[in-house]
This record gives structure tokens, C-alpha cells and sequence, in this order.
């Protein structure tokens, strides 16, 4: 009696069914996502940042403005860590790269045809 008290039965063998949802089933919802275009990077305009906040102390140099899908910023993300010799990270489509490296990155960027500048003190 204990052990069938917080279990739930599936007596049909059909696996987790939806009963209602609202806008489709979960195979379509890749259709209702929102597209993101892929610019080429001479009509991108990144902003160059150093950032404290919310690190512990840390630096982190932050490059914001992408309108890239998620493939490309990954490659992009491997080719700066390598020429700056620091780890990072790609975060809801900005690119943080451990350390300062403003003036660096935005040396690199525009050699691949961003328009980057740097932004804030």
C-alpha cells in the first residue's frame, strides 16, 4: 500500500502524454523559436567590454552585438581564446574572454571584418 502511494501507473503504455497544450506538441517547437539572422560581419556592430560584475573580482572582456547563430560564435569564441591565450565562453549570444584583452580583440575583430569599438571606461 506505501509503495503505490507516490508512484504513478501507466496502465497504457504509452509513455508521458500531453492531455493540453496551447500552442502544438513538442515536435513542432522548433517552428515557433525565433530566428536569428546570420549577418555577414562587415554589418555587425560588436561593443568591446571589460566586466567585474558578478565574477568574484574577476576581469572578464565581454564582446556584445552579435547577430550570428550559435555555430558561428562557437567558432569564433575557439579563434579569439587561441590568439589571446585565455579561456572563455560564449553566454547568451555575447562572448566573454577571461582577462583584459580590449585593445586585442578589437585589433582581431576588425582584421575579420567586424566593426568593432571599444565601450565603457
Amino acid at each position: 500500500m506505501a509503495g503505490s502511494k507516490g508512484k504513478s501507473s501507466n496502465k497504457s503504455g504509452k509513455g508521458d502524454r500531453v492531455v493540453y497544450s496551447e500552442f502544438g506538441n513538442h515536435a513542432t517547437s522548433r517552428a515557433t523559436e525565433r530566428a536569428v539572422p546570420d549577418l555577414p560581419p562587415e554589418q555587425q556592430d560588436l561593443r568591446v567590454q571589460a566586466s567585474r560584475k558578478g565574477r568574484k573580482g574577476k576581469t572578464v572582456t565581454v564582446i556584445s552585438g552579435f547577430q550570428s547563430n550559435p555555430e558561428t560564435l562557437a567558432g569564433l569564441v575557439k579563434q579569439l581564446k587561441n590568439q589571446c591565450g585565455a579561456g572563455g565562453t560564449v553566454k547568451d549570444n555575447e562572448i566573454e574572454i577571461q582577462g583584459d584583452h580590449k585593445q586585442k580583440l578589437v585589433e582581431i575583430l576588425t582584421k575579420l571584418g567586424y566593426q568593432a569599438k571599444i565601450s565603457g571606461g
